[in-house]
Protein backbone atom coordinates (compact mmCIF):
# COMPACT_ATOMS: atom_id res chain seq x y z
CA UNK A 1 0.00 0.00 0.00
CA UNK A 2 1.39 3.71 -0.83
CA UNK A 3 1.08 6.90 0.61
CA UNK A 4 -1.90 7.66 -1.33
CA UNK A 5 -3.86 4.56 -0.23
CA UNK A 6 -2.93 5.26 3.70
CA UNK A 7 -4.03 9.01 3.02
CA UNK A 8 -7.76 7.74 1.30
CA UNK A 9 -7.84 5.01 4.02
CA UNK A 10 -7.44 7.46 7.13
CA UNK A 11 -9.61 10.11 5.46
CA UNK A 12 -12.47 7.74 5.19
CA UNK A 13 -12.46 5.91 7.87
CA UNK A 14 -12.29 9.41 9.79
CA UNK A 15 -15.52 10.10 7.59
CA UNK A 16 -17.02 7.12 8.93
CA UNK A 17 -15.81 8.15 12.64
CA UNK A 18 -18.02 11.72 12.07
CA UNK A 19 -20.99 9.78 10.38
CA UNK A 20 -20.77 7.37 13.33
CA UNK A 21 -20.60 10.16 16.11
CA UNK A 22 -23.45 12.08 14.26
CA UNK A 23 -25.62 8.48 14.48
CA UNK A 24 -24.90 8.60 18.31
CA UNK A 25 -26.01 12.36 18.82
CA UNK A 26 -29.47 11.29 17.50
CA UNK A 27 -29.78 9.01 19.89
CA UNK A 28 -29.27 12.47 22.95
CA UNK A 29 -32.76 13.49 23.63
CA UNK A 30 -33.50 16.81 23.16
CA UNK A 31 -36.68 18.61 24.62
CA UNK A 32 -38.17 18.25 20.73
CA UNK A 33 -39.40 15.02 18.85
CA UNK A 34 -37.53 13.52 16.59
CA UNK A 35 -39.15 10.29 14.71
CA UNK A 36 -34.99 9.02 14.43
CA UNK A 37 -34.88 8.52 18.01
CA UNK A 38 -37.38 5.29 17.25
CA UNK A 39 -34.73 3.98 15.02
CA UNK A 40 -32.74 2.19 17.48
CA UNK A 41 -36.63 0.36 18.88
CA UNK A 42 -37.01 -3.08 17.56
CA UNK A 43 -40.14 -4.85 17.45
CA UNK A 44 -40.90 -8.64 16.94
CA UNK A 45 -42.81 -9.35 14.02
CA UNK A 46 -43.39 -13.06 13.53
CA UNK A 47 -40.52 -13.99 15.35
CA UNK A 48 -37.97 -11.29 13.90
CA UNK A 49 -36.43 -8.54 15.39
CA UNK A 50 -37.37 -5.13 12.93
CA UNK A 51 -37.08 -1.63 13.25
CA UNK A 52 -40.10 0.10 14.18
CA UNK A 53 -40.04 1.89 10.76
CA UNK A 54 -40.03 -1.17 9.28
CA UNK A 55 -43.54 -2.17 10.18
CA UNK A 56 -45.14 1.05 10.53
CA UNK A 57 -45.10 4.78 9.84
CA UNK A 58 -42.95 7.26 11.49
CA UNK A 59 -44.25 10.85 11.73
CA UNK A 60 -44.25 13.93 13.76
CA UNK A 61 -47.87 15.24 14.81
CA UNK A 62 -45.95 18.31 16.55
CA UNK A 63 -43.10 19.69 17.79
CA UNK A 64 -43.08 17.62 20.88
CA UNK A 65 -45.62 14.52 19.81
CA UNK A 66 -44.08 11.57 17.56
CA UNK A 67 -46.77 9.63 16.03
CA UNK A 68 -46.40 5.80 14.94
CA UNK A 69 -49.01 3.96 12.61
CA UNK A 70 -48.55 0.29 12.22
CA UNK A 71 -49.28 -1.08 8.61
CA UNK A 72 -50.95 -4.02 10.13
CA UNK A 73 -54.09 -3.92 12.73
CA UNK A 74 -52.25 -6.16 15.36
CA UNK A 75 -49.10 -4.89 15.52
CA UNK A 76 -49.94 -1.66 17.94
CA UNK A 77 -49.69 -3.41 20.81
CA UNK A 78 -46.21 -4.74 19.86
CA UNK A 79 -45.23 -2.00 18.70
CA UNK A 80 -46.39 0.15 22.01
CA UNK A 81 -44.59 -2.55 24.38
CA UNK A 82 -41.32 -2.32 22.68
CA UNK A 83 -41.29 1.49 22.57
CA UNK A 84 -41.89 1.39 26.37
CA UNK A 85 -39.41 -1.69 27.02
CA UNK A 86 -36.78 0.29 25.34
CA UNK A 87 -34.41 2.58 27.11
CA UNK A 88 -35.13 5.65 26.11
CA UNK A 89 -37.81 6.51 28.86
CA UNK A 90 -41.10 7.25 26.44
CA UNK A 91 -44.57 6.52 27.22
CA UNK A 92 -46.69 5.79 24.13
CA UNK A 93 -50.31 6.03 24.25
CA UNK A 94 -52.59 4.14 21.53
CA UNK A 95 -54.79 6.52 19.94
CA UNK A 96 -57.13 3.71 18.03
CA UNK A 97 -54.55 3.01 15.24
CA UNK A 98 -52.32 5.67 16.19
CA UNK A 99 -49.97 5.61 18.57
CA UNK A 100 -48.79 8.69 20.09
CA UNK A 101 -45.31 9.04 21.78
CA UNK A 102 -44.98 12.35 23.52
CA UNK A 103 -41.35 13.84 24.79
CA UNK A 104 -41.67 14.60 28.53
CA UNK A 105 -39.53 17.95 29.36
CA UNK A 106 -36.65 18.21 30.42
CA UNK A 107 -35.49 19.50 33.74
CA UNK A 108 -32.79 22.34 33.74
CA UNK A 109 -30.52 19.61 35.30
CA UNK A 110 -31.09 16.88 32.99
CA UNK A 111 -29.85 19.68 30.14
CA UNK A 112 -26.98 20.02 31.98
CA UNK A 113 -26.42 16.09 32.22
CA UNK A 114 -27.18 15.65 28.82
CA UNK A 115 -24.57 18.33 27.28
CA UNK A 116 -21.32 16.75 29.58
CA UNK A 117 -22.82 13.70 27.59
CA UNK A 118 -22.89 15.25 24.22
CA UNK A 119 -18.91 16.70 25.06
CA UNK A 120 -17.73 13.24 26.02
CA UNK A 121 -19.43 11.37 22.84
CA UNK A 122 -17.30 14.55 21.27
CA UNK A 123 -13.81 13.38 22.94
CA UNK A 124 -14.20 9.73 22.15
CA UNK A 125 -15.06 10.53 18.72
CA UNK A 126 -11.74 13.13 18.55
CA UNK A 127 -9.95 9.99 20.18
CA UNK A 128 -11.41 7.89 16.66
CA UNK A 129 -10.01 10.36 14.53
CA UNK A 130 -6.55 10.82 16.58
CA UNK A 131 -5.81 7.42 16.49
CA UNK A 132 -6.95 7.24 12.78
CA UNK A 133 -3.63 9.87 12.19
CA UNK A 134 -1.35 8.11 14.30
CA UNK A 135 -2.26 4.54 12.21
CA UNK A 136 -1.74 6.75 8.81
CA UNK A 137 1.57 7.98 10.23
CA UNK A 138 2.82 4.84 11.17
CA UNK A 139 1.77 3.47 8.19
CA UNK A 140 3.85 5.73 6.19
CA UNK A 141 6.91 5.53 8.58
CA UNK A 142 7.06 2.06 7.74
CA UNK A 143 7.24 2.70 3.66
CA UNK A 144 10.08 5.12 4.44
CA UNK A 145 12.05 2.82 6.73
CA UNK A 146 11.67 -0.13 3.74
CA UNK A 147 12.86 2.76 1.28
CA UNK A 148 9.44 2.52 -0.83
CA UNK A 149 8.88 6.42 0.02
CA UNK A 150 11.97 9.60 0.93
CA UNK A 151 11.88 11.37 3.78
CA UNK A 152 10.41 14.06 2.17
CA UNK A 153 7.05 12.64 1.03
CA UNK A 154 7.05 11.46 4.56
CA UNK A 155 6.69 15.05 6.03
CA UNK A 156 4.70 16.08 3.11
CA UNK A 157 2.22 13.17 3.90
CA UNK A 158 2.46 14.03 7.71
CA UNK A 159 1.21 17.47 6.87
CA UNK A 160 -1.57 16.36 4.52
CA UNK A 161 -3.16 13.80 7.77
CA UNK A 162 -2.53 16.30 9.93
CA UNK A 163 -4.32 18.87 7.82
CA UNK A 164 -7.62 16.63 7.05
CA UNK A 165 -7.27 15.27 11.14
CA UNK A 166 -7.45 19.28 11.84
CA UNK A 167 -10.74 19.37 9.30
CA UNK A 168 -12.76 16.43 11.00
CA UNK A 169 -11.76 17.76 14.84
CA UNK A 170 -13.65 20.93 13.89
CA UNK A 171 -16.31 19.22 12.59
CA UNK A 172 -16.50 16.99 15.61
CA UNK A 173 -16.50 20.62 17.72
CA UNK A 174 -18.84 22.41 15.19
CA UNK A 175 -21.58 19.41 15.96
CA UNK A 176 -20.58 19.51 19.44
CA UNK A 177 -21.26 22.87 19.59
CA UNK A 178 -24.92 22.41 17.38
CA UNK A 179 -25.89 19.60 19.86
CA UNK A 180 -25.41 21.84 22.90
CA UNK A 181 -27.61 24.66 21.89
CA UNK A 182 -30.23 22.39 20.61
CA UNK A 183 -30.47 20.98 24.83
CA UNK A 184 -29.98 24.09 26.05
CA UNK A 185 -32.58 25.83 23.68
CA UNK A 186 -36.13 25.64 26.30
Amino acid sequence: MGIVEIKQNAEQKMQQSIESFKTGLTKIRTGRANPGLLDTVHVDYYGSMVPISQVANVSLLDARTISVSPWEKGMGAKIEKAIRDSDLGLNPAAQGDLIRVPMPAMTEERRKELTKVVRAEGEHAKVAIRNLRRDANDGVKKLVKEKLASEDDERRSQDDIQKFTDRYIADVDKLVSAKEQDILAV
